[in-house]
This record gives structure tokens, sequence and C-alpha cells, in this order.
């Protein structure tokens, strides 16, 4: 037995071993450097792939084809955990994640980045990720995870609304709905106290929920559940603009990968990934504004709620995960900067 366990541990080391080596954080045969860039989204038109491709563009440009990059839209893993282990492991060197399953790392402040109504609009947003704020957090996303995680931008998933089996004219018409977000939380504690029912649906299994009244609403950003035809189902035809998350989704590479590369390597890096998160940013907003026209041209029905009672539940809900998880002067940072 003890032989077989020994031999068993020997095979999925070299294969564990043999599927890392080949694929990213090393060089080619050709002595190339490759670079595994990958996210979740599988639509072609997703911004996500703009801003990987204008990092492949801008990379392998000043690179002059010294450092070759590989795109992988949601092939390998739709679910960021199959990224996060691919990135740690190196399978993969540039990978896009969401605040909330960083903060399952052990990262737990920059679960502030996903609490709803934490942005009052996109110049506020903008001014916490791209000023001291956003560099304190990249600092601590890099020493919280031994350098396993170094921050190479912010980008946008857009403006979070709700879409559902029926508009929302007051917050108390969402009492009572099956309401596909997380389901565990702040998140989901916040949703409860709006009266929702907070429901576990996976992304891809999402549009037959809706079309077979699996749940009764969801939330997402134009671009995202327009590309998904979710307008088109019977439980996602009405959108109601609740604007309650301006997203975040963090571009991240491997520190220690990063750090084995050349100054001129990691500057030719750098630049790609500032030229990739404009282009990201750029056509997130340019998609937001097609896409709604999309939905509404398809027979979706668009309508404006106020605000301010989903806004007057979410701030005690700020405080007290500020508290839990030691980021009062985070939270007291980001709220300095409203309205600026």
């Amino acid at each position: 037995m003890k032989n077989l366990v020994a031999a068993a541990a020997v095979i999925l080391s070299l294969l564990l071993s043999a599927g890392c080596s080949s694929q990213a954080g090393g060089q080619s045969e050709d002595g190339k450097i490759k670079i595994i860039a990958a996210h979740n989204q599988t639509s072609p038109d997703n911004p996500y792939q703009f801003g990987m491709k204008e990092f492949k563009r801008v990379v392998e440009e000043k690179s002059n084809g010294e450092i070759e990059v590989e795109v992988h839209a949601g092939t390998l893993g739709t679910a960021e955990s199959q990224l996060i282990e691919k990135l740690k492991l190196g399978g993969a060197d540039l990978v896009l994640v969401s605040p909330g399953f960083m903060a399952q790392t052990g990262i737990r402040e920059i679960d502030l980045f996903a609490m709803p109504y934490m942005f009052e609009d996109y110049e506020h947003w903008l001014q916490v990720v791209d000023g001291e704020i956003g560099e304190e957090v990249a600092q601590t996303i890099n020493e919280k995870s031994d350098n396993d995680f170094k921050l190479m931008g912010y980008w946008s998933a857009g403006v979070r609304h709700y879409y559902g089996e029926k508009p929302l004219e007051t917050m108390e018409d969402i009492d009572g709905l099956t309401f596909r977000t997380q389901t565990s939380g702040a998140i989901a504690d916040y949703w409860e106290q709006t009266g929702a029912i907070p429901t576990n649906v996976a992304w891809g299994e999402l549009y037959q929920a809706l079309q077979q009244g699996v749940v009764d609403s969801s939330e997402n950003s134009y671009p995202y559940f327009v590309q998904q035809n979710h307008h088109k189902t019977k439980n996602g035809k009405y959108i109601t603009e609740t604007g309650h998350d301006y997203t975040t989704r963090f571009l991240l590479m491997n520190g220690n990968t990063f750090d084995s590369y050349t100054e001129e390597q990691q500057q030719i890096i750098l630049e790609g990934a500032e030229a990739a998160t404009k282009e990201e940013r750029k056509v997130d907003s340019e998609q937001s504004e097609e896409y709604k026209q999309k939905a509404v041209d398809e027979g979706a029905e668009v309508n404006q709620i106020d605000r301010q009672p989903f806004i007057d539940i979410a701030k005690p809900i700020h405080e007290k995960t500020a508290k839990e998880i030691k980021a009062v002067d985070l939270l007291k940072k980001i709220r300095s900067l409203a309205g600026e």
C-alpha cells in the first residue's frame, strides 16, 4: 500500500509540473518569453477580451516579438477560482478576478470594493482606484499574498443594475424575489435587508435559470447580461437602473514571475498593462450605452428608481463590514473622495 501511495504521489507531481511548465512563466522553444493571459468571459465582444488583446498588441510590439502573449477567453476556466489556482501554480501569468473572490484568499480589505453603493458615481470610483487608495490596496494585495499577486491595473465591469420578472418601482417591489447574487457575507446581508432572497446560480447556468423561473431576478451591467441574452428570458425582461455597483476587477500577475524578468521586460509589461486598462475601460463605457439600446430594441423595458432607500440600507453595512475586516480607515478614505 505504501508503495502504491508513493507511486501515485510521484505521478501526480509529474502531471502538475508538466501541466505548468509548458504553459506559462517561461520561454518557448525559440527562446521567446511566453505570457499566458486569461479571463473568465467567453464572449469575444466582452470588454475584458478587448483589454487583453490590447495588452498582447502593446507587449509584443514593444518587445519586437521577444515576448509572446497568449490570450484565453474562458478557455482556462470560467470560474475565478480556477484562474487564481493557475496563477499561483504557474499555469497562467496574468488573470482578471473580482474583489469578492480575492477577499476569499484572505485579503479581506478589498471586500469594500464589492459593497453595494460604495461609490456614488464613476468619477468617485476613478478617484479611488487611480489615486493613493488604489496604490495602497495594490501594495496590500502584494504583501498579503506573499508576492503571488501583483496588481497590474483596476478594470471596470460597468455599472450593475437589477433585471427580473417585473420592474422595481420602489424598494418594496424586490421583497420576496429570489435574486441571483452572492449568498453569504456582507453583500448577501445587504440584499436580504432589501427584502430579496439571495440565490446562488452559476453564471453559465443563469440564462436557463431565468428562462425556467428558477430565479426571479439577477443583477449585472449591460454588456455582460445582454451579451448572454438574459434580457430575452422570461425573468430578465424588466431592467431597473439601481446603479448599485460601479464594478471593480483586478488585473493580477504572478509577482514572482514578474520579478524574474529583466527591468526592460518589466517596463514593457507595465506599459502593456496600462494600455490594456485604458482600452478595457473605454470599451466598457461604450458598450454600456450600446448594449442598453440593444436590450431595448429587442424588447426589454428599462425604468429608473429612487436609489436613496437602497443607499440608506447600504451605509450601516459598510461601517459594520469595515469594522469586522479592520478596514475602517480605508472606508473613511473612500468616502472622503465622494463628490470630488
